[in-house]
């Protein structure tokens, strides 16, 4: 599952199965624990469209794997009360796949397409027009006997949603009216998200309990999905079916192997491979690790960063103090220039 797919990026490993995301998905903003500014922005442009009687405007969402583009697709159209057609970038190859998609929407309705930047170029222009004036045109037949024909839509939203909005054309970024960036889950607000699904899968779970599976989910509520789930079998098994915080960590580190700070294994191979070889490139991580290069810069060192474990620089990734610390081993007494020295001051 960790192997790149060709432009899409590549998909989580920690991902967890769509059947359990489909039962722990909320149906309404008011349902959707975290992003709070964004839920607050969203909520305007859902009540002043529903007041004008308008479709909303084209919307795009982007962010990391797992923080709930999908889902805010899905309350858009419960929240609006119109029909939702959902498709991928892949999937659409050409323009004629697209033109029976948008002949099918209705006024108001929402098609959403996922990692929408990996539409072709052709299809994308194709779209343009659909965006700007809901109309298409279709060439009917052949040879000099071709003819164009356009065709009206319905004022229908473009719903997209990509993990990588650098590769997003501009001209295409430019027709979202709407544009939402999802950031990581702070662990209380996680905390919520594990106690909701918890309720869903009928596991009993103490709110210590569920704070030491948020705060090991990596700011990412699929992944906390995943680790409720396999801590709920572990509690079934080995302690009554109660999840405190203890039977918690005892899941977690034993089933998953996922330490206190929400590292698993690949995490520490990584920054064990970069301590040791740092200033290090992205091709001889992956070779070292034995992992697909987009996988690691994509999926494993964004939370690294961000969570002060990992340094990318212009000569390579470093491994901070922090990360030296974690993993108990001693950091170099200074670096090889001012720039790197200060990740140990």
């Amino acid at each position: 599952m960790a192997d790149d797919d060709g432009g899409r990026g590549p998909l989580d490993p920690r991902s967890g199965d769509p059947g359990l995301e489909r039962t722990l998905r909320p149906r309404s903003l008011a349902e959707f624990q975290g992003q709070t500014e964004l839920k607050e922005k969203l909520a305007v442009f859902l009540e002043a469209a529903k007041k004008r009687g308008e479709a909303l405007d084209h919307t795009l969402f982007h962010g990391h794997p797992g923080l709930g583009k999908t889902t805010l697709a899905h309350i858009l159209s419960l929240e609006l009360g119109a029909g939702f057609h959902q498709t991928s970038g892949p999937a659409v190859e050409r323009p004629g796949d697209l033109a029976g998609l948008l002949n099918g929407l209705k006024d108001g309705d929402i098609l959403f397409i996922d990692e929408i930047h990996r539409l072709s170029p052709v299809v994308e222009e194709f779209l343009y027009p659909a965006l700007e004036d809901f109309k298409i045109d279709l060439m009917i037949g052949q040879g000099p006997g071709a003819k164009s024909v356009r065709l009206a839509l319905g004022r229908f939203t473009l719903v997209g949603a990509t993990t990588r909005a650098g590769l997003l054309t501009s001209p295409l970024r430019d027709r979202f009216g709407i544009q939402l960036r999802l950031d990581y889950y702070r662990p209380e607000e996680l905390s919520l998200v594990v106690t909701r699904a918890a309720a869903l899968l009928g596991a009993r779970v103490t709110p210590e309990g569920a704070f030491e599976i948020a705060r090991r989910s990596r700011g990412t509520p699929r992944i906390a999905g995943r680790l409720l789930k396999r801590v709920r079998d572990y509690a079934e098994v080995r302690a009554e079916g109660l999840i405190d915080a203890a039977v918690a960590d005892e899941a977690l580190m034993k089933l998953l192997d996922v330490d206190a700070e929400g590292l698993d294994q690949l995490d520490r191979r990584l920054l064990a491979a970069v301590c040791e070889r740092g200033p290090v490139g992205l091709d001889t991580l992956a070779v070292a690790v034995a992992e697909e290069p987009n996988t690691l810069s994509e999926v494993y060192e964004p939370y690294l960063i961000q969570e002060g474990f990992l340094m990318r620089t212009p000569r390579g990734r470093l491994a901070t103090l922090k990360a030296y610390r974690h993993l108990g081993l001693v950091p170099p007494k200074s670096g090889p220039g001012p720039a790197e020295g200060q990740l140990f001051d």
